[in-house]
Order: structure tokens, then sequence, then C-alpha cells
């Protein structure tokens, strides 16, 4: 989740990797006492996320300034509307500008995207799932965002979930281990709580998979025609995963194969960021020295 002791500490670090020794360019142009006003103003139309980190950006920068949320996480925004409003020190809002707009344009891209797969998938019962697919250090805003979109989360790590893709599958033929009596072995010593799911890339695998009892079966690169098949032959003793080169224009097809879940990579590691502009003007007093 995204909580307030993770947005701090990110929103934190971003800004003394832009700014480790301070703003140089406004300390020198800028009185003290300046103050600015800016509107964070959308150029294109979209879905908004990170309302929060957005503020937090600022405040951590200049607790003196106060930031004015006009829209919620997860509202939907047309071109010119505008979104925030930002006003004290003027030095401090240019030093956070741009760590400010770098984590909103790029959650609202995500949330944005996320919206355009959930809405191809409408009505037909699967869900949009996201991946581990996502930049280092800024999955919790990432999946944040795509919960924003109207997306679900698949596990946040790996310490959450079992989850046996085809590398796992691979090393058990090596040793010629039973597939079935090795998931069993690791259901055993798991608590009852703790989901398992499983990768198989073939047909031929899935008997094997649900005779171990699991609870989701992941169906990577099916053909629709495989996925149907997948789907018949589960015939709902676990939900039905699918996964791979999914994209806005394969989506629906995939969704009307009966699968429960579809899982998107594209979510986060090719959502566009949204192009937001902060409209900044300047006090009367912020002259160069």
């Amino acid at each position: 989740m995204l909580t307030r002791t993770v947005i701090e500490r990110v929103v934190a670090a971003a800004l003394e990797e832009d700014a480790p020794w301070g703003d140089l360019t406004s300390e020198t142009l800028l009185v003290e006492s300046a103050v600015a006003r800016a509107d964070l103003v959308a150029r294109e139309s979209g879905v908004f996320s990170g309302g929060e980190v957005f503020a937090a950006a600022f405040v951590l920068t200049d607790p003196r300034i106060d930031v004015q949320l006009h829209v919620e996480d997860g509202a939907y925004f047309l071109p010119g509307e505008r979104l925030a409003t930002v006003i004290g020190p003027a030095r401090g809002v240019l030093t956070a500008e741009r760590v400010a707009l770098n984590f909103v344009q790029r959650m609202s891209g995500i949330s944005t995207l996320t919206a355009q797969y959930v809405a191809e998938v409408a009505h037909t019962g699967a869900r949009i799932a996201d991946t581990r697919k996502t930049t280092p250090g800024l999955r919790a805003f990432e999946r944040h965002a795509v919960r924003m979109g109207g997306g679900h989360n698949h596990r946040f790590s790996l310490s959450d979930a079992v989850m046996a893709k085809d590398n796992h599958l691979a090393v058990l033929a090596q040793k010629g281990v039973s597939v079935t009596a090795a998931l069993q072995g690791a259901i055993a010593q798991l608590p009852h709580t703790t989901h398992v799911e499983v990768e198989v890339d073939r047909l031929d695998q899935i008997d094997a998979v649900l005779a171990a009892g699991v609870g989701t079966v992941m169906l990577d690169n099916f053909s629709l025609d495989d996925l149907r098949a997948g789907v018949e032959r589960i015939a709902g003793q676990a939900l039905v995963d699918a996964s791979g080169g999914v994209t806005l224009e394969t989506v629906r097809a995939i969704a009307e194969t009966g699968v429960d879940v579809i899982s998107v990579g594209a979510l986060t590691h090719s959502a566009r960021a949204l192009d937001l502009g902060l409209d900044i003007g300047i006090d009367a007093e912020s002259v160069p020295r």
C-alpha cells in the first residue's frame, strides 16, 4: 500500500538526488521573500494519480508551501483542467517542481493506461492485473496508480505468495522431480492463507499442476484457442491467469476466452508519462538581486 512513510522516504530520496546541495539557480536569482503560485494543469485528458506524492515533494522541500488538490486520485480529467494549486516561498516551489511533476506525470500515465485496458475488458468477468515489472524503488507508487486506473495488483513481492514459473519447473524437470509432488510438498509447508500460482506454457502441463491443488494456473503466451482449451480443462478448479504479449488490441479477445485474470506488464513498464504542466507565477518581490 502507498503509506505516508513510503511516500516521504521515496520523495525525500528524489529531492536529495535532484538538489543535493540546494537549488543553486533559485537561491541566486530569487530573493528569499518571493512567493509563487503554481497551478498543475492538464495538457491532455487522463486519470489522475499521485496527488499525495505531488504534495509531499513541495512540503518536504519547505513546510510553508501549501498544496491544494482539486481532484482525487482515480478521477478522470480533461485538457485544460486545473488539478492542483501550490502557493508558497518561490525558492521552494521551484526546487520541488521537477520532482513533483515527474511523479505525478508517471503515476497518472499508468492510471490512464490501466483505465484503457479495464475499459477494453468491460463485462467479460476478467480483471486486469499488474506484474512485478516495475521501476525499482517505485513499486508502491506504480501499483497505487494501477489501482487508481481500475486495475488490480498481483503479488507485491517475492515474499507475498508462491508463484512457480517456467524456470522453476525446468529445474524440477532436470532433477527428475515430479511437479505434482514438489508442489504438494511446498503447499504442505505453507500457511493455509498463502496463495500458490503456477505458470505453464503448454496445455499438457496443466493436469499435473491441478493435481497439486494450486490456487491459480497462469497460461503464459497461449494462443486464443489454447486459452479456451485451458479454461475448459481447468474447469473452475483454480483461477486462470493469462499473460504474455497482452496489448490493447488483443486484451478483449483474451478476456473473452473465459480467463479470470489478465496480467499486463505494459501497465508499468511501458506507460507514457502524461503531459501535465506546472504554470508558475512569481510575486512582484521576486526580482533578480
